[in-house]
C-alpha cells in the first residue's frame, strides 16, 4: 500500500521488457503504463479479438511495446500495466426481460456516453430467471459505487423493475464499501481511519517497519 503509482509504472516496464526479452511474447503496455494513448484502455489492445490479432500486430500502430510483432505459439500476447483496483460490482433486477439490462447497461458504460470509468454489460441468470448489469469498475475513487447503483435504481424504475440485490465479486478496497457507509447514512466528518480494523492494521504496519 505504500508503493506510488510512478513506482508501480516503473516495475510495469521493467517486467514488460523482461518478458518481451527473455520469454520473446508480445508485450502491450496499457492504463498508466501505456506509451500511446489508444493503449491506455484493455478494450482497445484486444478489439479484433485473438482471430484477428495475427494480421494487428504486424502493423505500425499496433506493434507491441516489446517483444516480437508476431503472436507467441503458446502464450499468445500480454497486456502488462499499472492502473487503479478494479471492483466487478453487479446489480440484479426483478425481471427476466435482458432487453432492460441491455438498455440500462448502456446509459452507465463508457463506451456509450456513460460514466467514465464503468464498463457494462447485461446478463440473464438462467437459474434464477432474472437478469444481471455485471459492470467492471475500472477507478472506484472516481466513479463511486453509490453513484453507479443511485442510476441504475433510478433507470429500472423507469421500467417498473426493482433493484433485487447486488454482489461485490472478488476483493475490493476498504475505502470503496466506506464511501458507500458514509453516502448512504449521510455520516458527517467520516475517513477510514476511524473504522477499527483500519487502524489496527495501520499500527500493524507502522510496527513492522
Amino acid at each position: 500500500m505504500n508503493t506510488t503509482k510512478e513506482e508501480c509504472v516503473t516495475l510495469s516496464k521493467k517486467l514488460g521488457k523482461k518478458v518481451g526479452e527473455e520469454l520473446k511474447i508480445p508485450v502491450y503496455l496499457y492504463e498508466d503504463s501505456a506509451s500511446l494513448p489508444e493503449r491506455v484502455s484493455l478494450s482497445n489492445i484486444r478489439k479484433g479479438e485473438f482471430e484477428n490479432f495475427a494480421s494487428k500486430i504486424k502493423s505500425e500502430q499496433w506493434k507491441p511495446d516489446f517483444g516480437p510483432s508476431e503472436i507467441h505459439p503458446s502464450a499468445g500476447v500480454v497486456a502488462i500495466g499499472c492502473r487503479e483496483y478494479l471492483i466487478a460490482f453487479n446489480v440484479n433486477l426483478g425481471t427476466d426481460k435482458i432487453e432492460i439490462a441491455d438498455r440500462i447497461s448502456r446509459s452507465i458504460r463508457h463506451i456509450s456516453g456513460g460514466f467514465r470509468y464503468v464498463k457494462a454489460l447485461g446478463f440473464r441468470l438462467e437459474d434464477r430467471d432474472i437478469v444481471q448489469i455485471s459492470m467492471n469498475m475500472t477507478n472506484y475513487k472516481k466513479t463511486p459505487l453509490f453513484r453507479v447503483f443511485e442510476v441504475i435504481k433510478s433507470e429500472a424504475e423507469r421500467y417498473g423493475v426493482p433493484i433485487v440485490g447486488s454482489e461485490i465479486v472478488g476483493l475490493t478496497p476498504l475505502q470503496a464499501l466506506a464511501e458507500v457507509a458514509e453516502h448512504y447514512l449521510r455520516l458527517e466528518k467520516f475517513s477510514c481511519s476511524a473504522i477499527l480494523e483500519k487502524r489496527v492494521l495501520d499500527f500493524i504496519a507502522d510496527r513492522d517497519k
